[in-house]
């Protein structure tokens, strides 16, 4: 079962996770997007650990919806509205239990990708974050191993692809050859439940 705490080490573990690779999310951002994706998910993350230290939420949903509220007050541009309506989604599907299940935990965070595509109107080979999160989602039933694999070949995979989304579209053939950032920062969050299932 999953308990609170181990929430609250998932954003822990994602804001390091962020720290560490901030550089290399804003390069990948430069040729495609504003070059702000690193900076930008780095102040957010930080503000979710503060957030989390400060008010110290009492159940699985009311860390990730605290969560998904901070970052939508803390970063700019898409990725704020993005993360921060994943988190807060996949928190309401929890509820208020004290412990969920790791299927619940899978349905619940679905239910995020599923706003978040709702939201940004993306469908998987549009190269965005939704390429990292779909086989993240499809694969967590099995382990938080097996979908932190399965969102990094997604982002991996979307280096080809002509962006159909975001900011990288109005590139057009020019978002070839480029590993979209989105789906790189969404692979980092989902290899930290490995990591914070592992402390």
């Amino acid at each position: 079962m999953l308990d609170t705490d181990f929430f609250r080490r998932w954003m822990t573990v994602a804001a390091r996770s962020v720290d560490r690779e901030a550089d290399r999310l804003t390069d990948l951002d430069s040729p495609i997007g504003d070059a702000d994706h690193g900076s930008n998910l780095q102040r957010g993350f930080n503000a979710v650990v503060a957030t989390l230290e400060k008010e110290a939420p009492e159940s699985p949903g009311a860390v990730l919806t605290l969560a998904g509220r901070q970052l939508i007050s803390t970063v700019g541009g898409a990725s704020g509205p993005l993360y921060g309506t994943l988190l807060r989604r996949t928190g309401k599907a929890l509820g208020d239990a004290a412990e969920v299940g790791e299927q619940q935990f899978a349905d619940a965070l679905r239910a995020g990708v599923d706003a978040v595509r709702q939201l940004g109107g993306a469908a998987p080979g549009d190269k965005t974050m939704i390429d990292a999160l779909v086989p993240a989602v499809d694969t967590l039933g099995e382990s938080f191993a097996a979908a932190a694999a399965a969102a990094e070949e997604g982002a991996i995979a979307t280096t080809p692809l002509r962006a159909r989304k975001g900011r990288a579209s109005y590139l057009g053939e020019r978002s070839v050859g480029h590993q979209d950032p989105g789906a790189t920062s969404a692979a980092l969050l989902v290899a930290a439940l490995v990591e914070a299932a592992d402390e």
